[in-house]
């Protein structure tokens, strides 16, 4: 029976790869405009279906809040779309005819996109806007735990596409999910590129699949809260940032680092938004309830309110707290809960001054969460700037993390797949759009002629000879070429 489970997986793979293939082939044709109309039909059913999508979510997955979700695939549909729109993704994007350098953008073609538990339709909906506007083609492979509002995410849209005239096969999904059947899909010669936004086991497989591939990376967020911070907004929006959703988004706060002068006033804050300050006794229930032995999320506590994860700990907190605070004294394998934590749940360190605060936040960054996001709360311009040589890809300021880092509440790209660079293993180090999944032709006149010397002449490199280019007929050249393209 396993086997034959495994034959149909496989079929399936072959079958989606095939169609999407021929889906993308027709969509390589298509004009800027085409594409455009099917992107924003696409949006517009993101919109109208967003809400069942996020109960959806909420029911399979067991995580996070539901209006929490709602907002999440509202900003996949509106505020990506409206980000996205206008860029051109097809044919002559950029053109310098003083320089004689034209772009010409070309699609990858068959995108296999790997979709986590964590923010599944939301993650669902900005893959897909980001590939149709490029002119991919695309296929997702779910998480286990989130097969069914995925695959439903998946299916919304690629009606939404269809009926705006995107071939069959444009937008597909693995209807179970496996390790062979993503492995499967992303060995199958139709697939050009992977977008891994899933966790390490698989973006690790996705780098050794023998493809192009993007990958996402674990986030273990430092905040500090530097001594010049307007303290109350600073702590408001940590505890709006961390609290959203329970937490999962990855760029979400993992530790407050609280500038001495100030931390009796963070504190004061923090109790002032309902958030509970846990014993040394307190801290390690819950850090054994949450916490794995290799110091991993037990997967059963992620995106969990504080008070649910206070009763399964065993600890006794006020109704209405919002998040559980864990002073710190160090980071490490005997400090589990100094890692990433995707839930209601923040360690708290108090820090000497800005220098202090840089080496434990790299020291917090080297344990995981190298190249991903940093965010810090201050009216210092020469402090800010100095944090702007830490290792990550974004350093946000005075802003909530969660909402920051995806594009919400600052001008960064609106994104449900944030790269942590070569720091952090990835080779995305930007928040992912629709012109991370292009192949840019570059078209460059020639604009001056040399003489080579021949070998054995002695001669040193030789000064350009005189500009023969004509300018003017180089620029008609090119006129003409693109009113034959339509252009």
């Amino acid at each position: 029976m396993t086997l034959d489970f495994d034959l149909r997986i496989i079929q399936e793979t072959r079958d989606l790869a095939r169609k999407a293939k021929e889906a993308q082939e027709i969509l390589a044709t298509f004009s800027q405009q085409k594409l455009d109309e099917i992107t924003k039909s696409m949006a517009d059913a993101v919109v109208a279906n967003a809400e069942w999508l996020a109960r959806m979510a909420c029911d399979e997955t067991k995580y996070g809040v539901y209006e929490h979700k709602i907002i999440k695939n509202t900003f996949a549909g509106k505020n990506v779309y409206d980000f996205i729109k206008d860029m051109k993704t097809t044919g002559y994007i950029d053109e310098d005819p003083v320089n004689k350098v034209y772009k010409i953008a070309c699609p990858m073609g068959v995108i296999m996109a790997i979709i986590p538990t964590t923010n599944p339709t939301s993650t669902t909906i900005h893959n897909a806007m980001c590939c149709v506007k490029s002119g991919n083609s695309v296929i997702f492979s779910p998480h286990p735990r989130a097969v069914k509002c995925i695959n439903a995410a998946a299916q919304v849209l690629a009606d939404a596409a269809s009926r705006a005239g995107a071939p069959d096969g444009t937008i597909g999904c693995l209807s179970r999910a496996s390790m062979e059947g993503a492995n499967a899909l992303m060995h199958n010669d139709h697939i050009a590129a992977i977008v891994a936004t899933g966790g390490p086991g698989l973006v690790k497989a996705a780098y050794s699949a023998g493809k192009p591939a993007l990958g996402v990376g674990a986030g273990n967020v430092p905040a500090f809260i530097e001594r010049t911070a307007d303290v109350k907004k600073a702590v408001h929006d940590i505890v709006i940032s961390k609290s959203f959703d329970h937490g999962m988004i990855c760029a979400s706060e993992q530790h407050i680092l609280a500038d001495q002068p100030i931390k009796d006033e963070v504190i004061a804050a923090l109790k002032a938004e309902n958030c509970y300050f846990m014993n040394d006794e307190e801290s390690k229930k819950v850090a054994q309830t949450i916490m794995t032995a290799d110091n991993g999320m037990d997967a059963a506590f992620v995106g969990k309110s504080a008070c649910y994860i206070a009763e399964h700990s065993g600890i006794s907190v006020p109704q209405g707290t919002k998040l559980l605070i864990a002073p710190m004294g160090g980071y490490g394998k005997e400090y589990p809960l100094s890692y990433e934590k995707l839930t209601s749940v923040l360690g708290f360190y108090s820090v000497k001054d800005w220098h202090d605060a840089c080496a434990l936040s790299l020291g917090l960054l080297s344990i995981g969460g190298m190249g991903h996001t940093l965010v810090i709360h201050s009216k210092d311009d020469g402090i800010i700037r100095a944090f702007g040589a830490k290792p990550v890809s974004r350093i946000l300021v005075n802003t909530p993390s969660s909402l920051g880092g995806i594009g919400y509440t600052t001008n960064i790209t609106p994104s449900l797949t944030l790269g942590c660079g070569t720091y952090g293993g990835s080779s995305l180090d930007d928040n992912l759009s629709p012109m991370h999944l292009l192949n840019i032709k570059r078209l460059a006149y020639g604009i001056c002629d040399t003489e080579i010397p021949e070998e054995g002449s002695g001669s040193s490199c030789p000064a350009p000879a005189q500009n023969h280019c004509n300018a003017d007929m180089i620029s008609e050249v090119v006129r003409q070429v693109l009113a034959q393209m339509g252009k």
